[in-house]
């Protein structure tokens, strides 16, 4: 028996192709953006084919070594350079002569000027096979998209070049040991010298993709301050502290003061290294002296806000992956469902009766189900987000542009962290449907629930992302975004009640949720009270997420109306379980918020 139900060579079970082209096709209609002058010479044709070709690649380059990376996670060698399995700089390699991971960057720099949109699908895939492999390229790709829209044009033609032909890596380092999340408080200086460079010196935590040989250079962005600076977040900048420094030809120069302090091993997402590093430590001395040796990025002070283009991009990109770890944990869970037979319906009575496939028990279907609802629901909304970034840099129409770029504030934070912990959900689900095999490393559902736990975590953790919704995005521009939000869904309220039949029905019940979502919004800010509104964001991000993914299912089940198939019924059923098992659990969350509850916000630390 366990030998029919290893997972069977060949079946790739990442995602779903045909829900990739419902989403970008009948849905978000992608072929639109061929009418803007960006996309001018593009065409819908070429998209598949681009997503076919990112489909390959995460089936044979990136999905064959996902588990031998997790078995043989980064370790330092002898001679204290990090070592990684060989498949994954191959693979690597494969991906850089294919040009995906510039698939949205632009030609002037070497990329290939796609829609968002499209590169979000192109990197679903490639999460999907292999996040530990994909986090290289989706940080080097964020690094390279920082420059580009910060950096001067000496900088984007001197690092971000050989980033996009996969020469040199990425990464974004932020966080210190005793700092964490707290930004304001991290002691990394940049000293001025008189050339106009910068010398670095501190230490750096938790920088994913730090140290390794995957290419010639790493370029790190690193906040720092420089003395005198305003204290607090106020004055943060950003610098280029690369591990190599460059000759005036472009070619590699001698060593910069940045060195690897340790590795740290963690629970999942072990093919991607994550280090320590310190910078200015003297181990090396680029001209002649200690000091790490840093290109300023933009103006002084300025750092954090700069970061923050690297930053939300790679919420979305955390969210991304979230999702598409749950996909493939689900895909996998239902193909085994189908293969393993075991027990009897209810209504049989006789022992010798044939068994059945586990996908006929009805809590089996229940969980299944839910698993579609999350990483369906999820995966739409990924590439919702990603439209609004096409909708911000290429809509015609400066409204359309500034609406895309409201939608977009307030949606990130879910859309980091709805994933994160619905997708995870997924995940387990999927290890339940498994039952104990779910529970052995035999079977990958295992792995990617590993994998996706660090998701809640990293690119700022639930409980910021719950202060960034509440405390700032549906405040901001005294409530624009959150106005801009309840009008795109209300408009889609609106087009679901006038088809009527169960459309109607289930726009009835979102305008409820809606209605709750928006009194009690109003409720938590109207004593202006900061403390006592942000007690319970987690609890608001939660609530608020849930309509959000309603709102999304809404549209899919608009979208599948009338359409007859398995596919289009699946969409519909998934859609109904949303509805009746998901979105109802708003109620009491909504009923918490409105209460103003103060008993997390009242807990003294010696209770615990």
């Amino acid at each position: 028996m366990r030998a029919i139900l290893r997972n069977t060579p060949g079946m790739t079970d990442i995602l779903s192709r045909r829900d990739v082209q419902f989403l970008l096709n009948e849905w978000l209609d992608v072929e639109r953006l061929t009418e803007r002058d960006r996309f001018a010479d593009q065409t819908a044709a070429d998209w598949n084919d681009v997503l076919e070709l990112a489909e390959q690649v995460a089936t044979d380059q990136f999905q064959p070594h996902n588990r031998k990376a997790d078995l043989n996670e980064p370790e330092i060698g002898q001679d204290g350079k990090v070592e990684l399995i060989p498949e994954v700089a191959e693979a690597l390699g494969v991906l850089g002569e294919t040009g995906l991971m510039a698939a949205a960057m632009p030609e002037e720099v070497g990329g290939m000027s796609l829609p968002a949109t499209v590169s979000s699908a192109i990197f679903a895939w490639l999460h999907g096979a292999n996040v530990g492999t994909t986090a290289y390229p989706m940080l080097t790709a964020g690094a390279a998209n920082l420059l580009i829209a910060n950096g001067s044009e000496e900088q984007i033609d001197t690092w971000v070049k050989p980033m996009v032909e996969g020469r040199f890596h990425g990464t974004m380092c932020l966080s210190e040991v005793q700092a964490g999340s707290s930004l304001s408080d991290i002691t990394t200086k940049a000293v001025p010298q008189d050339d106009g460079t910068y010398r670095v010196f501190g230490n750096k935590m938790w920088i994913s993709a730090g140290s390794h040989e995957l290419g010639e250079n790493i370029v790190h962005l690193v906040l720092a301050k420089i003395p005198g600076s305003p204290p607090g977040v106020k004055g943060i900048s950003l610098f280029i502290v690369p591990r190599f420094l460059l000759e005036e030809d472009g070619s590699l120069g001698e060593r910069n003061d940045v060195v690897l302090a340790g590795v740290n091993h963690k629970m999942g997402f072990r093919g991607t290294v994550n280090t320590v590093l310190g910078f200015g430590e003297g181990e090396y001395k680029p001209g002649g002296k200690a000091g790490a040796v840093g290109y300023l990025i933009g103006e002084p002070n300025r750092g954090l806000a700069y970061m923050f283009h690297m930053m939300n991009e790679a919420r979305i990109g955390v969210g991304l992956g979230a999702t598409a770890l749950g996909y493939t944990g689900y895909l996998k869970s239902l193909r085994y469902a189908r293969e393993r037979p075991q027990g009897r319906p209810l209504a049989s009575k006789n022992p010798e009766d044939p068994q059945i496939p586990i996908s006929e028990h009805t809590d089996v279907k229940r969980m299944l189900l839910a698993q579609k609802s999350y990483v369906e629901g999820a995966l739409a909304l990924e590439l919702y987000c990603s439209s609004l970034v096409d909708d911000e840099m290429t809509a015609p129409d400066e409204e359309e542009r500034s609406r895309a770029t409201l939608l977009l504030e307030i949606l990130t934070p879910i859309a980091k962290s709805w994933p994160s912990q619905w997708c995870l959900e997924a995940n387990s689900l999927a290890i339940q449907v498994h039952g104990g095999y779910g529970y052995a490393r035999e079977y990958d559902v295992e792995q990617h629930y590993r994998d996706n736990r660090l998701n809640p975590i990293h690119e700022g953790t639930h409980g910021i992302q719950a202060l960034d919704l509440l405390g700032r995005k549906v405040t901001m521009q005294g409530g624009a975004a959150f106005g801009a939000l309840f009008e795109t869904i209300s408009a889609k309220i609106n087009e679901a009640s006038e088809a009527g039949g169960e459309a109607a029905e289930l726009a009835a019940e979102l305008q409820a949720a809606l209605g709750r979502l928006a009194e009690t919004t109003g409720r938590l800010w109207a004593d202006r009270d900061p403390e006592l509104a942000l007690a319970n964001a987690t609890v608001y991000l939660e609530a608020a997420g849930h309509v959000v993914l309603a709102w999304i299912w809404l549209q899919q089940f608009l979208i599948a109306s009338g359409k007859e198939g398995n596919f289009y019924d699946g969409k519909r059923q998934a859609a109904r379980y949303f509805f009746r098992f998901e979105l109802p659990k708003t109620g009491p969350q909504f009923d918490l918020l409105a209460s103003l509850d103060r008993t997390t916000l009242e807990m003294e630390d010696a209770w615990f």
